[in-house]
């Protein structure tokens, strides 16, 4: 049986729905996203991820589709309908359907569609093994603030990845790193500082970021709020990312490098697990 997605105030079968042509998504990747993750059949940290979503459209001058109580209401019936246990709800609210000018049309209704996906979220292989990562130019848009559709820039950055035999890439400008193709990048210095990039035009507002940083904090870690190079993650004690559906993964080995002995590190998988003792107590 496929799956239900929604468009446009309709639930319908994966292979029955349609987008116009002439949806400026399409056209233009005139468009924003957000991925909320599932667990035992709950949304986790929707809220947040709601809020990025109003910064994006209002960053855009785009229109919201819904509230969002109805946007929740949706995501919800999706799980419900596609008895998702552990696994995300994509949305993507693009600006509409419009004949091809550059400028923003007038009167236009925004578009929106979701999708759930199932999967593991907790138990990862990756997640204990950890992931070897690249680095390569970030060559994305300077509003990478804004969690738009347009993610061509990332998806290269992981084929270049995959060409040198790697899992992942981290992007980096004028020597230092912005962030990874879908996630927010951290390390541990020797002096056991996590480092991470401030918050800024240059990387998303990552929702895990949020959290993850509290956590440290709530733990007595050190945090530095920064960018960092290139150069000082090969020297680092630790590496690992951030994201809504990975939530913490440990890097072992950056451009070929092993960082430190080659296996996760102690700080991200502490925070890793008390992460999801967070979350699977707020949900019970």
């Amino acid at each position: 049986m496929s799956r239900i997605v929604y468009v446009n105030g309709n639930y319908v079968h994966e292979e029955d729905a349609k987008i116009s042509i002439f949806d400026r998504g399409f056209l233009f990747a005139d468009g924003v996203y957000e991925v909320s993750s599932v667990l035992r059949g709950k949304l986790i940290d929707v809220e947040p991820h709601l809020a990025r979503l109003r910064r994006s459209l209002q960053a855009l001058e785009m229109a919201s589709p819904a509230t969002d109580k109805e946007i929740k209401a949706i995501q919800e019936e999706l799980i419900v309908r596609n008895q998702v246990e552990e696994g995300m709800v994509y949305l993507q609210v693009t600006r509409g359907v419009a004949d091809r000018t550059f400028h923003y049309p007038e009167g236009v209704a925004p578009s929106l569609v979701m999708f759930t996906r199932s999967y593991d979220v907790i138990d990862i292989p990756k997640a204990k093994s950890g992931i070897s990562i690249v680095t390569t130019p970030d060559i994305r848009w300077g509003r990478r603030d804004i969690k738009t559709v347009g993610l061509l820039a990332p998806c290269m950055a992981v084929m270049i990845a995959k060409a040198a035999g790697a899992d992942d890439a981290w992007m980096f400008e004028n020597g230092y790193i912005t962030e990874g193709t879908a996630s927010n990048a951290y390390i541990i210095n020797q002096e056991g500082t996590l480092i991470t990039r401030h918050l800024g035009t240059e990387i998303l507002h990552g929702v895990t970021r949020n959290i993850i940083l509290n956590l440290a904090r709530e733990e007595n870690i050190k945090i530095e709020e920064r960018p960092f190079t290139v150069e000082e993650t090969y020297l680092a004690n630790e590496a690992f990312f951030t994201g809504a559906t990975a939530i913490v993964i440990p890097v072992v080995k950056i451009d070929g490098k092993p960082i430190s002995d080659g296996k996760p590190g102690p700080v991200s998988k502490r925070l890793r697990k008390l992460y999801f003792e967070k979350i699977l107590s707020e949900i019970n």
